[in-house]
This record gives C-alpha cells, structure tokens and sequence, in this order.
C-alpha cells in the first residue's frame, strides 16, 4: 500500500469545506476526498449550497472545526484587499492538523499570451465550454453575458502574490505548484508534515 492510500485511509469521514463551491453537479473534487463529509459553501444561492455565505465572512463555522478547505477558483472573484481577509477565516476554522488547497488563474503565465496578441485564444476546455485567455483573466465570458457579474474576476496572482497573500496567515508551510490549464495551486498547513514522505503523499492525493 502506497503513502497515498495510507493517507486517504486515515482521513475518512474528516470535514471538507468546499469554499466557493457553485453547483453539486459541476464541481470537481480531487478522488482523496470521496469519503469524507462534505460542506459545500457559496455566496450563490442558485448554487444550492449546505451554507450561503460570503467567503470573507465564515463566522457561522466553528473555529477549528474543519479538516481541510478546498478552494478553486474563488479567490480571484475577492478585491485584492479582501483576499487577506478570506484567508484568515479559513485558517481561523482549520483543525490544528488542517490544510488548505487554494487554486487560482496564474497571470504570469497568461502574460505570454497577452504580450503575443493571443488574449482570445482557446487556453483549454472546460465542462462548460472553451475558456480564453480573456476568460482566465476577466472572467468567464458566456456567465457575465447571462448577467451573471458575480463570476467577474476582481484581483490576481502571479506565484509571488499569492504566497504573500497566505504568508498573512500563521501557516507553518506554504507550498506552490503549477498546474496545467493556466493554473496556480497552493497548499498551506497549520503545522508542517511529520515527514517528507507525509508531505509528498498529501501533494499527491490532491494531484498536485
């Protein structure tokens, strides 16, 4: 049995909190968490979710209550001075073992298609359709043309920004990886793995 199946085992039925989660039918979770208890938490309410709410403001969760926060694209639909903010409430609610998982659109790798004149070219495809460069950067742009302005992206992150942003919080471990799809990912812990292989299994259980 590898180091991944020994961690997803000695997770089951721990607390998810999927922050910004939108519809149950098109999110997408990483298989490690298929046995755990799930939070689905959303500021829309056409997205149904277990808890209406502004991700700035978490004071309906329990501190230290939940074992890891997932958040993908999220974070990006805050104004930069409302993202600290955001952050603290996640780290505020984390269990002392806790980690977040925080995805975000990489601008440094969507400057390239900017300086070539490419802001329309198809980055990758999406369950919801093709997504643009300018999709990446302004938002998607068959959701704003439904009126849908929530969707709009207000602030950005380059690898150093966002880990200025989670260093704001007393995270013992802040860890970075890029992922395919214009993509930055974050995971930062409460306190640091008991190991490297500890480490490495988590980054590989969120298929990081």
């Amino acid at each position: 049995m590898d180091d991944t199946q020994v961690y997803d085992q000695q997770n089951r039925a721990r607390l998810l909190l999927n922050l910004g989660s939108g519809r149950k039918d098109s999110a997408w979770l990483p298989a490690m968490f298929a046995g755990w208890r799930e939070l689905r938490v959303d500021s829309d309410p056409k997205a149904a979710p277990d808890l209406l709410a502004d991700i700035t403001d978490l004071s309906a969760i329990e501190t230290s209550s939940v074992d890891a926060i997932w958040s993908a694209h999220c974070l990006e639909h805050l104004y930069l001075h409302q993202v600290a903010g955001a952050i603290a409430e996640m780290h505020r609610i984390l269990t002392d073992e806790g980690f977040i998982c925080v995805i975000v659109p990489d601008l440094q790798v969507l400057a390239e298609y900017i300086v070539n004149d490419k802001l329309h070219e198809v980055v990758y495809q999406s369950a919801a359709g093709p997504v643009t460069a300018h999709d990446i950067l302004f938002g998607y742009g068959p959701y704003l043309a439904q009126g849908l302005n929530g969707m709009a992206h207000r602030c950005g992150f380059t690898p150093s920004v966002l880990v200025r942003e989670l260093q704001k919080s007393p995270f013992a471990e802040i860890i970075l990886r890029r992922r395919t799809g214009a993509e930055l990912a974050a995971v930062a812990r409460k306190r640091p793995p008991a190991s490297d292989a500890e480490r490495e299994a988590l980054l590989e259980a969120l298929e990081l």
